[in-house]
């Protein structure tokens, strides 16, 4: 399968994620809330989507088609923002964080992968991003019933991200996923966990990479 088949069909499973899977789920998830089905919504879509696609990024060839790909679709979750015409199941009129963390995936994988010739340098801080930050949204809106922070969330992410890093990268990969969800805790509007996470730990195993021999 070529790049842009594979690249056509997870783009396929994307759309069919967001637009058809979430719009079914809401329903059941109302019950709770609308803003709570939104951000259930939205931690369902970072791990269908965002995290089964960069499970699959080494499928690809190069970097290119995958990058961009994930900036096409931060346009298509952009352009409802800016007409007002908000996906309603998923999206929260007052912010724009699933963009951020379509334009961060592409980035980290782009810079690992197109400058540092080591795909895993990318994908494992998109995976803390699509799975580790799930895991602890999901867990303070249980706890709490609202998007909110506190430590239990991290505790819970650390749970997921750090065997997603030792799976990938060993020692190095774990400390960064201890790293990711200590970072997750903290956001600087518009600067949100959907940056920092990621790019805190694509920093931290960038530095240690050439000293452990992972890249």
């Amino acid at each position: 399968m070529s790049d842009l088949e594979l690249a056509a069909a997870l783009g396929a499973w994307v759309m069919f994620v967001t637009l058809v899977l979430t719009r079914l789920t809401y329903k059941p998830l109302s019950r709770l809330g609308h803003m709570r089905s939104v951000y259930f919504n939205r931690k369902i879509i970072h791990i269908l989507a965002g995290g089964v696609v960069a499970v699959l990024v080494p499928f690809f060839s190069s970097w290119v088609v995958p990058t961009l790909s994930a900036f096409a679709i931060a346009t298509f979750l952009y352009i409802p923002h800016k007409t007002g015409r908000l996906l309603w199941w998923f999206q929260d009129p007052d912010n724009m964080y699933e963009v951020s963390f379509a334009v961060m995936w592409g980035l980290v994988v782009a810079l690992s992968w197109g400058l540092l010739g080591d795909w895993r340098l990318g994908v494992v801080p998109a995976l803390f991003m699509a799975i580790g930050d799930s895991a602890t949204g999901i867990v303070r809106n249980l706890l709490f019933k609202r998007r909110t922070k506190h430590w239990a969330g991290n505790i819970a992410m650390a749970a997921v991200s750090v065997p997603i890093g030792w799976y990938y990268l060993g020692v190095a990969g774990a400390a960064a996923g201890l790293l990711a969800s200590f970072v997750e805790r903290f956001e600087f509007p518009p600067i949100d966990d959907n940056v920092l996470v990621p790019l805190a730990s694509f920093v931290f195993l960038v530095a240690v990479s050439r000293w452990l021999g992972i890249a």
